[in-house]
């Protein structure tokens, strides 16, 4: 864990425009950069960047966040590699948080300098490997190709590796999965005769390799699967890298997509073939974090299948994947080739436009749902259509995109044979609202602070964070998102544990269920450019008027009473009118939350 501690003085050391420059060119626009979006295709600059807020919002996709963030968006990496990326660009050394139970540092200090030594041996050794040269011109790759994506061969032979490392036994060569150490501790060279696929991670730092086995030559017996990955070890875990991911940023940028496949070379052949957007899983099925770490890079992500069963049925485990994971501003999209080709073939035989056109029309997700569950099951029979709203109430309850879900539920029932509420409520989610069906509105408790007032307190409190010092201790009991934020800043400035600026406030709440809330705020701030003094203006102009919405209320409690008030309460009365009345003039007009 890092220290919070660290990450206040990271934020407060580095600079966004920075940060942001070194990857998209900025220009001044103002008090702020601009640029076209990193995030989305445009052709207008909509992507702001703030140096005074040390902040970045994208008016068209809505991206925002800090250079933490940033860096997590347009690297594609996890959270502690962007603070460590941020920290080293400027001269920082991430602490490690100790605590009792802490779980020792998994990743040795060596691994990736190893492991980019055999990248660097195996890509040497391809050139003086005909076998594997012909094999790989026979496939119809180019050097230039191979050259991008660090292709290389692994000889025949149990210790080639001991002429690239001074000491072949060194614990670091079998931690990498470099080298198999047998039951009686004899060592060995794990990639023996494969072609070598280079497996980087969002850094692009090499932390494994995928070996193609080539066919044996005359007299030669067959050597092992014919696919071989490295091994589990500290730098790299199947379940969270994908192959080709660096590689594929600026083709997902530029496309709007990320194309999912299933092997090394149907990343490498589409590529060049023009199709630079692919990205594939490590022999193993797609993983929630394969999915959140191309869905904090893209909006679309096509799955691209063989169209046989077990196309299908990975398919299928990979929208089940999906389905907690997908918003309503995201795209899932199946593809399934005939079942001759994969894409390596298809785009070879047919070409990038035929590939892009299919590509295009994709199942999205909701058709292939509702398809795979409609052919599983005999609809024209109860229990068919009974079986087949049973399988789909976990599926629809699993949904996490309030929209998508409701628009599943509508084109689920009637196969189901059931009303769409009908279905809804079989599956525990809330049923859809009837057109014309009378909607009745919550009570809105008597002490509950006006709605626009809490607005207008919660924008100036995220366009001056150090406001939230004067956030009312009592009195704010706005419903939903917005009471729930001002209760949270109010809580945040009390403990005083971390400066009151714009970027900790994004990182500090950065998870939070109200995070979109504040960034449109956010987005609202940098727009209009509302500096320091016009947001305390508005501050102090809303808590005045809280105020003496307060003394109104209580007037209006007193005056229920009438004739049994005692002589205290008459007194308090008066005051409460004589405050009221002597409200003062000349405040700046409040604004509301945008129509």
């Amino acid at each position: 864990m890092i220290p919070e501690s660290f990450k206040h003085d990271l934020l407060a050391r580095a600079d966004i425009v920075a940060v942001v420059d070194a990857r998209v060119p900025l220009r001044k626009a103002g008090a702020n950069y601009s640029a076209c979006c990193p995030f989305h295709t445009e052709k207008t600059a909509s992507f702001m960047v703030s140096p005074a807020r040390q902040t970045y919002h994208c008016f068209g996709c809505g991206a925002h966040g800090n250079a933490i963030s940033f860096l997590m968006e347009y690297a594609g990496l996890g959270y502690v590699d962007a603070v460590k990326e941020l920290a080293e660009s400027v001269g920082m050394t991430v602490p490690e948080a100790r605590g009792a139970g802490a779980r020792p540092e998994r990743q040795g200090p060596d691994l990736y300098e190893v492991l980019a030594r055999a990248a660097a041996y195996y890509k040497e050794s391809l050139k003086a490997a005909p076998r594997a040269i012909d094999y790989l011109k026979g496939r119809g790759l180019e050097g230039r190709t191979a050259a991008r994506y660090g292709i290389g061969y692994a000889p025949r032979g149990w210790q080639n590796l001991e002429a690239v490392y001074a000491d072949y036994g060194q614990p670091a060569l079998a931690a990498a999965g470099l080298v198999i150490v047998n039951d009686e501790g004899r060592r060995y060279d794990r990639f023996r005769d494969r072609i070598m696929f280079p497996i980087l991670d969002a850094r692009a730092r090499v932390i494994g390799f995928g070996g193609r086995v080539l066919a044996p030559a005359p007299g030669q017996e067959e050597s092992g699967p014919k696919y071989l990955n490295s091994p589990e070890t500290p730098v790299f875990e199947k379940g969270r890298e994908l192959y080709g991911l660096p590689q594929a940023r600026e083709g997902m940028r530029a496309a709007g997509r990320v194309l999912v496949v299933e092997g090394y070379m149907d990343v490498v052949m589409l590529a060049q073939h023009g199709v630079a957007n692919a990205v594939a899983t490590l022999g193993t099925a797609t993983t929630p974090i394969h999915l959140q770490k191309l869905l904090r890079l893209t909006d679309e992500i096509v799955f691209c299948f063989d169209g046989d069963a077990a196309g299908r049925k990975a398919a299928w485990h990979a929208l089940e994947v999906s389905l907690p994971l997908v918003t309503d501003a995201k795209t899932l999209r199946f593809l399934f080739l005939p079942r001759e080709h994969d894409p390596d073939s298809y785009v070879r035989e047919y070409g990038r436009e035929a590939f892009e056109n299919a590509v295009r029309e994709a199942e999205p997700l909701s058709a292939f749902l509702a398809g795979e569950l409609r052919a599983r099951h005999d609809t024209h029979a109860p229990e068919g259509r009974a079986h087949l709203a049973h399988d789909a109430a976990p599926l629809l309850k699993r949904i996490g995109a309030p929209a998508l879900q409701l628009q599943l539920v509508k084109l689920l029932a009637d196969p189901a044979g059931l009303t769409a509420a009908e279905l809804a409520r079989l599956a525990g989610i809330r049923a859809p609202v009837t057109r014309g069906t009378p909607t009745r509105l919550p009570a809105r408790p008597a002490a509950a602070l006006d709605q626009r007032l809490a607005h207008v307190l919660l924008r100036c409190v995220v366009a001056a964070p150090s406001l939230a010092r004067d956030l009312p201790a009592t009195g704010i009991d706005a419903s939903g998102d917005v009471g729930a934020a001002l209760q949270a800043l109010a809580d945040w400035a009390v403990a005083g544990e971390e400066p009151l600026t714009t970027a900790a406030l994004a990182e500090r709440f950065r998870e939070a269920p109200f995070a979109p809330l504040l960034r449109r705020l956010e987005a609202e701030v940098m727009e209009l450019g509302t500096d320091d003094a016009a947001a305390e203006a508005d501050f102090r102009g809303a808590l005045h008027k809280l105020r003496i919405e307060g003394l109104k209320a209580r007037r209006e409690e007193l005056g229920r009473k009438e004739a049994d008030l005692t002589e205290a309460e008459r007194g308090e009365l008066r005051e409460l009118l004589r405050a009221i009345h002597g409200e003062p003039q000349g405040l700046r007009a409040v604004p509301g939350p945008p129509s």
